[in-house]
Formats: structure tokens, C-alpha cells, sequence
């Protein structure tokens, strides 16, 4: 199953999906840009994840709050004292790495460097916020951090988008942003890094009188989480929740569940729910006033956790396929139509003729009007740019040929089964609706 990751990152870089951050200088670890492609189908994503639970709810705001904030925020959000990984050190090569990783697949065994053998150091908690400075004198009074997760740029905002909307109990905040966080060991290709983009709703409850009126919420949640995901492309049967033990759960949660991908290296984390109870709106010292019942109260919050990477490299996977076609092996991207970055290609069969390169230039200026994004291509045999295709998702490619010359009508082939049609231009638009 590694192998399948192998082949992921080097159809990722080859075809434009995800390059290396800093490639030309050696790379930076934990740090991916997004090509072309790439950043075609995150923002696919992003959009079917906007869409769904956003623009579909009628209890659900948009934010989009700075990445950097005033330090006292985190300092009653509980991250500056306790947002934190264990860390080893290795006495001989000196990497580091997460305490708790290394105790679950070492080859040279306990309290020995998982690299060289050698001895690692105690352990000791390693804060995972990445600092700053602002201003033009950098000291502690200067000191800033960017943001570990985007749920606290919301948290205070709550009184603005209360006074602003006047929204009734239940409701929520929704963002998408970027976050940082200074991992030890990041890997996995997209799955571990330095730099993310998260997806974040914190749905706000009233004080709920029973452990019921929370999980009922919670369990909404849940569902949505998965239809959304199965929405995107992700077979359920790739997916399973992991209730998060009281040992090990966040400081501000009262109940966790990770829903786990069956990724090529084993099943983790692709998004959290959380119930985080009124933690983060006493700690800032908020509350809300319901105009029914005269009440003030802290609400409690409810927070289904996505990253945008994650599922990207969920997507990747369950899209990745090899199967046979002509006698040779092909691999192609199965994305759903939704999602996938290109949704049409337009090829003149012969681009050494005016005729059928006007004709198919004209087919392709009449399909982007309605479509897009559509890519027209006349570089190779015909068979190639199918393969070419094939391989970056694109659900349909489209050939104009002599005989459309005669009759308006064009090749159109299907990405999945490789079968081929012939299909009226005028009807061209409503097969390609997606």
C-alpha cells in the first residue's frame, strides 16, 4: 500500500496537483504548494464543503478572521501553556521526534533513535505554535504567534456576528483558513505538514440540560460529516469513527471523534467533532442574551473539525486507479465529475488541419461559456491526449473529427469505461452539465 502513496506523490508533482514547497532549494519538510491542477480541485473542495454547510443551512454565518491575533487570545484559549506534543531527542543524530509516535513502531526498540539506534533524551512537552515578532523591536512585548487552528478567530468574533445578525439559538460560524502548527515529525505527504488549510464550524448550544440535548446535536454532526464526505468521493466503507479516549483528549473537550481514512498508510485522521462544552466563550469572558426567556448564558459549542489537505489526499487515494485498456495499463484519477479539476477536454483529431482546429476551437469557445474550466488540446496523437486526461481526472474529452464536419456531431468518450459516442453539438452542453 505504500507503493499506491509512492505513486500518488509522483503523479501529484508530474501532473501538476502538489509540488514540493521550496523544490529548488532543497524543499522545506512538512510544506507543499499547490499546482495548477491542484489548486483547482482544493478549491472544488473547499466550494462543495461551502456550499453544503454554509450556503444549504439557514443557522449557519461566514467569517473569515486574520491569521494573526493578539497573544491574549491564546492565552485564554489554553494553547500558549498547553498546546503541546511530547519530544525526544536523540543524543547521537540529534533529530527529534513525538514521543508518543516513536513507542508505536520502533526497530531498535524502547528509548532508542528510530533513525540510528542511538539514546534519546527524556521527554518533554515541545509547544507546537509557531512564534513572531511584531512591530520594529522584537522582545516579549512584540511577541505574536500564527494561528494553530482557525476555531478561536471565530470564538472571538462571536459578540460581533451576534450584534451583527442577531441570530437565535442554535446556530453557527463557519471559516476557512489557514493554520500553522510546528509538528515534529511531519509526513505522509499531505497528511502531516507545517502549514494547512482548515474547514471549521463551531455550532453554539444552549446550556444543554442532559448529556441528551448535547449528543443529539453531536450525532447531527456526525452524519452530516460523513454525507459530506461520501458527497466528495470517499467510499463509507473507507471510513470509521474513533472515540477519542478521556486520557487523550484535547483541554477543551469534553467528547472527540475522529473519523479515520483507510489512507495507503493506515487508517487516521481525515476530521474531528468535538464538543468543547462553553470552554472557549467563558474563557474569553462571552456570552449570549435570549430575547425569549430573558436568560444571559455562556453557550456550549458543538465543532466539526475539517483540514482542506486531508481530504485532498483521502480524494487522491479513492480516486487512484490502474486497470487495462488497449493491452496496456492505465492509470487514471476516478474523481467524482463534481470535484474534478478539468470537466471537459475539446481535441481536434488532426491538428495539421485548419478545418477540424476552427471547428473544434469553435465547439470548445461554446462549451467554457457554460462549463468550466474545459482545456482544449492538439499536442500528440489522439490516443495520448486520452491518457493525458485520463490521468489528471477529466470526466469527458470531446473529438472533432471530418465526419462533424458533415454531420455536427462529435466523439464523445467517457473517462471511466473509455466508450465512445457520437453525440450532437447542440446537444453537447446538457451531457457535459455536471
Amino acid at each position: 500500500m505504500e507503493n499506491k502513496l509512492e505513486k500518488i506523490v509522483s503523479l501529484a508533482k508530474r501532473r501538476g496537483f502538489v509540488y514540493q514547497s521550496s523544490e529548488i532549494y532543497g524543499g522545506l519538510a512538512g510544506v507543499w504548494d499547490y499546482g495548477p491542477l491542484g489548486v483547482l480541485l482544493k478549491n472544488n473542495i473547499k466550494n462543495s464543503w461551502w456550499k453544503k454547510f454554509v450556503l444549504n443551512r439557514e443557522d449557519v454565518f461566514g467569517l473569515d478572521a486574520a491569521i494573526l491575533m493578539n497573544p491574549k487570545v491564546w492565552e485564554a484559549s489554553g494553547h500558549a501553556a498547553g498546546f503541546s506534543d511530547p519530544l525526544v531527542e536523540c543524543k547521537k543524530c540529534h533529530k527529534r521526534f513525538r514521543a508518543d509516535k516513536i513507542k508505536e513502531e520502533n526497530k531498535f526498540g524502547d528509548g532508542k533513535c528510530p533513525e540510528c539506534g542511538g539514546e534519546l533524551t527524556e521527554e518533554k512537552q515541545f509547544n507546537m505554535m509557531f512564534k513572531t515578532f511584531i512591530g520594529a523591536v522584537e522582545g516579549t512585548a512584540s511577541r505574536i504567534y500564527l494561528r494553530p487552528e482557525t476555531a478561536q478567530g471565530i470564538f472571538v468574533n462571536f459578540k460581533n456576528v451576534v450584534d451583527s445578525m442577531h441570530p437565535k439559538l442554535p446556530f453557527g460560524i463557519a471559516q476557512i483558513g489557514k493554520s500553522f502548527r510546528n509538528e515534529i515529525t511531519p509526513g505522509d505527504f499531505l497528511f502531516r505538514v507545517r502549514e494547512f488549510e482548515q474547514m471549521e464550524v463551531e455550532y453554539f448550544i444552549k446550556p444543554p440540560k442532559n448529556d441528551e440535548e448535547w449528543q443529539t446535536v453531536f450525532e447531527h454532526w456526525r452524519s452530516e460529516i460523513h454525507s459530506w464526505l461520501e458527497s466528495i468521493g470517499i467510499a463509507a466503507e473507507n471510513l470509521s469513527d474513533f472515540e477519542v479516549p478521556k486520557d487523550d483528549l484535547a483541554h477543551y473537550s469534553k467528547r472527540t471523534i475522529d473519523v479515520f481514512y483507510k489512507y495507503p498508510f493506515g487508517d487516521d485522521e481525515v476530521v474531528g467533532l468535538a464538543y468543547r462544552t462553553d470552554f472557549d466563550l467563558k474563557n474569553h469572558k462571552l456570552d449570549y442574551y435570549d430575547e425569549e426567556s430573558k436568560e444571559r448564558f455562556v453557550p456550549h459549542t458543538i465543532e466539526p473539525s475539517f483540514g482542506v489537505d486531508r481530504p485532498l489526499l483521502a480524494v487522491l487515494c479513492e480516486a487512484y486507479t490502474e486497470d487495462e485498456m488497449s493491452g496496456e495499463t492505465r492509470v487514471f484519477l476516478k474523481f467524482k465529475p463534481e470535484i474534478a479539476p478539468i470537466k471537459a477536454a475539446v481535441f481536434p483529431l488532426l491538428k495539421n488541419k485548419p478545418e477540424l482546429v476552427a471547428k473544434a476551437r469553435e465547439v470548445y469557445e461554446m462549451i467554457k461559456k457554460e462549463i468550466q474550466p474545459v482545456v482544449f488540446d492538439d499536442n500528440g496523437n489522439i490516443g495520448k491526449r486520452y491518457r493525458r486526461q485520463d490521468e489528471i481526472g477529466t470526466p469527458y474529452c470531446v473529438t472533432v473529427d471530418f465526419d462533424t464536419l458533415e454531420d455536427n456531431t462529435v466523439t464523445l468518450r467517457d473517462r471511466d469505461t473509455g466508450e465512445q459516442e457520437r453525440v450532437k453539438i447542440e446537444e453537447l452542453i446538457s451531457r457535459l452539465k455536471i
